[in-house]
């Protein structure tokens, strides 16, 4: 491995962490706080909006691979404006809280953008308007699974490793340089908890992943459906979560705390357990998802829909058995 590579990959890592250790200066400062209440998960008033520190990393490697590849400029231009869409109305949300509807407006005018690089690189409007709607969709959801110490980060950082290792060069370094840039933030946030990311950086982290999976199926022959198996932890989670709100009439935009792995802190377990258990949970998924990644189309797909299969049964299962625990 080039000297060269790897300092810079320590770079990335340390600006990560000096910028978090200044971000959460900053809120405390400006008593950007977040209060322990009925539907949280933790149980201090905590700082806020750490994830701007991811964010900033993740642009400053922007521009240096603009400077190195520059005919990747445009796309590394676009794709940089969705993140600070979705970081800027996050900030924004985390200073001074806004309306759903506003905030959701903004994710769909990024991953428009996202859409559109994909419309390009491919030339299918069908795959374009998937990564439209996949896109939205993984941004909210970040944002609806950040809600312990560390889980929001270990699986961006599993995520970046996935498609790292499948995607050719240089595409495999938008991998690295998304699980340097949570590497250098997880130490504040997790075992204990110094700064939350914030909507600044769940929401972005979810642009950032959704991005990953888009270049993931455009320079590689991967069934898209596979490409979701390192996701399925927070995919089915929040997914099956949010439609049974739906489908019950509660208001699922609303927080709450009936996620499972809430209901497995709600049930005694501390944070650093169960984000540990969906770590290795993500661990077994990138393993079945590189192990699989130079089938053939259909035999990919089958395997895809064999894991959520799975993972929506094991997911049901635990819920069945936190039934009986009070939903807030």
């Amino acid at each position: 491995m080039p000297a060269a590579w790897m300092a810079g990959w320590l770079a990335v890592l340390a600006i990560s962490a000096l910028l978090t250790w200044g971000a959460r200066h900053y809120a405390l400062r400006r008593n950007l706080l977040d209060q322990p209440g009925a539907r949280r998960s933790h149980g201090v008033a905590t700082p806020r909006g750490g994830g701007i520190a991811i964010v900033l990393t993740l642009l400053l490697a922007g521009l240096a691979a603009a400077v190195l590849w520059p005919g990747a400029r445009m796309a590394l231009l676009v794709s940089g404006l969705g993140l600070v869409l979705v970081a800027g109305i996050g900030w924004w949300d985390d200073h001074r809280p806004l309306p759903a509807v506003r905030r959701l407006l903004v994710h769909v005018v990024a991953a428009a953008l996202l859409a559109g690089l994909v419309w390009q690189a491919s030339g299918n409007p069908w795959q374009a308007l998937l990564a439209l709607l996949f896109t939205t969709s993984l941004i909210n959801i970040w944002n609806f699974m950040d809600g312990i110490n560390g889980i929001a980060t270990t699986q961006a950082i599993l995520a970046g490793v996935a498609f790292a290792l499948v995607m050719p060069p240089p595409f495999a370094l938008a991998g690295i340089v998304l699980a340097l840039a949570c590497l250098g933030f997880l130490p504040f946030n997790y075992p204990r908890a110094r700064i939350f990311m914030g909507d600044v950086g769940s929401g972005a982290l979810g642009y950032a992943i959704a991005a990953l999976v888009c270049l993931a199926s455009v320079t590689t022959d991967i069934h898209w459906l596979l490409l979701l198996v390192p996701l399925s932890a927070f995919l089915v989670d929040a997914g099956f979560t949010l439609l049974s709100r739906m489908l019950s009439g509660q208001r699922w935009m609303e927080p709450h705390t009936q996620h499972l792995y809430q209901r497995a802190v709600k049930r005694g377990a501390g944070h650093t357990l169960v984000t540990a258990l969906y770590f290795v949970f993500g661990l077994f998924s990138i393993t079945v998802f590189n192990a699989c990644s130079d089938l053939q189309p259909r035999w990919e797909a089958a395997v895809a829909v064999s894991w959520l299969t799975l993972t929506t049964g094991l997911w049901l299962l635990l819920r069945k058995g936190m039934r009986n625990q009070k939903d807030c």
